[in-house]
């Protein structure tokens, strides 16, 4: 069989509302999806991978692990943008490779270790109010575990802030105390802390929640301080989740090596597709850590997330994403960007059923791009009342 009809054609970067993709087109007629995860910088991973794009056509779409390398090595300058174009492209590729073998990619990856996912609902509130009434309604529609729940809430950045170290901790102790009556004992609770705390202050909290066993306390600390959040979770018997930030294997590498973080958060639309967070699963797997993806895109960026989980032991629970449209933070009831593709799976009983159709078995609709007039996210932080920066 000739090389000539995986050749790739025509890359192109379609900026839809607030999300990024790739498609590519190969000579053969074939075409593949992938999603870009950096919403904070779309119009940067857009140039990015507008450029990979011109050194990829005319090459052989199969060479996936070869172009992964080239676009992330050829001149060693990497960041988000970089490394969400490359994701976008990779899971492009193997959405290209399985139409071609007329196998779902999870085939590729080894085959498939579960055939369900168990998946968390997604909260985005205001207050605390408008949080318990989400946490009712997910419980209720059969999810087994609700997440993206901030004790803190998700308030305006337009409102200044303000707690003292004591009144962080009660807010955390007590507001979560309330999440816990709202679902039950038998619902996981996964607590989001938004990178907001220091060391001092996360080992308190997550010291008082204790008792009400939430499943994982994810990023109390700003990512980049390794060895900080190796000292919390040491410190704390709640479980540490981290890594939607991480750009590849090497930074899970030197974040999973201090033995303290046991949920690696792989964004598989920034981490490097389907590519990087398949061997971010390995590292992780030699250190007896799971792997629950990271995904607040749309159903391109699920159905990435379901082929590298179904084909990984250490695979722990999936975020399901309803809410946050055009940029909004408020919850929903159907997945996000549900409407820009031509189906999605829907939860029963907490889990979704893996696809086995061709590739990563989700396609956009026909003329995606003029569905939504492109979004951008502004530079804006939330302050403190003091006028300092606030993580939220």
């Amino acid at each position: 069989m000739s090389t000539a009809i995986h050749r790739i054609s025509s890359v192109e970067a379609l900026h839809v509302g607030q999300f990024l993709y790739a498609r590519i087109r190969t000579e053969a007629g074939l075409t593949g999806y992938g999603e870009a995860g950096s919403w904070g910088h779309i119009e940067a991973a857009k140039a990015a991978l507008e450029k990979f794009g011109k050194y990829l056509v005319g090459k052989d779409a199969n060479q996936i692990e070869h172009h992964w390398n080239v676009m992330q090595r050829f001149s060693h300058f990497r960041g988000t943008a970089i490394s969400a174009a490359v994701s976008a492209i990779d899971i492009a590729l193997w959405d290209l490779l399985g139409k071609r073998l007329q196998v779902p990619v999870w085939q590729l990856l080894g085959g498939s270790y579960r055939n369900k996912l168990r998946v968390y609902g997604h909260v985005y509130a205001e207050t605390l109010d408008e949080v318990l009434a989400e946490c009712r309604r997910l419980r209720d529609e059969g999810f087994t575990a609700v997440g993206h729940i901030n004790p803190f809430l998700d308030e305006p950045e337009g409102q200044s802030y303000f707690r003292s170290h004591v009144g962080k901790v009660r807010d955390a102790q007590e507001r979560v105390m309330a999440f816990r009556e709202a679902v039950g004992p038998d619902v996981d609770l996964l607590i989001e802390m938004h990178r907001r705390l220091n060391p001092a202050e996360a080992i308190a909290i997550g010291q008082v929640l204790e008792p009400l066993a939430p499943m994982w306390l994810e990023d109390p600390l700003r990512p980049e301080f390794y060895t900080q959040m190796t000292a919390v979770g040491n410190a704390i018997r709640v479980p540490i989740a981290t890594g939607e930030r991480f750009n590849g294997p090497a930074e899970f590498h030197q974040q999973l090596s201090g033995g303290a973080v046991r949920y690696a958060r792989a964004s598989v639309c920034v981490c490097g597709g389907i590519t990087g967070a398949k061997k971010i699963a390995a590292l992780a797997e030699a250190q007896n850590v799971d792997v629950a993806p990271h995904n607040p895109l749309s159903p391109i960026s699920l159905a990435a997330c379901m082929q590298v989980a179904t084909s990984i032991p250490n695979f722990a629970i999936q975020e399901y994403p309803t809410g946050f449209e055009n940029l909004v933070l408020k919850s929903g009831q159907k997945l996000l960007g549900a409407d820009l593709v031509k189906s999605y799976p829907v939860p029963e009983s907490g889990f979704i059923t893996v696809p086995d159709a061709p590739g990563i078995g989700v396609e956009l609709v026909d003329d995606v791009e003029n569905m939504r007039a492109p979004l951008y996210r502004p530079s804006s932080m939330r302050y403190t009342v003091d006028g300092a920066p606030l993580d939220q």
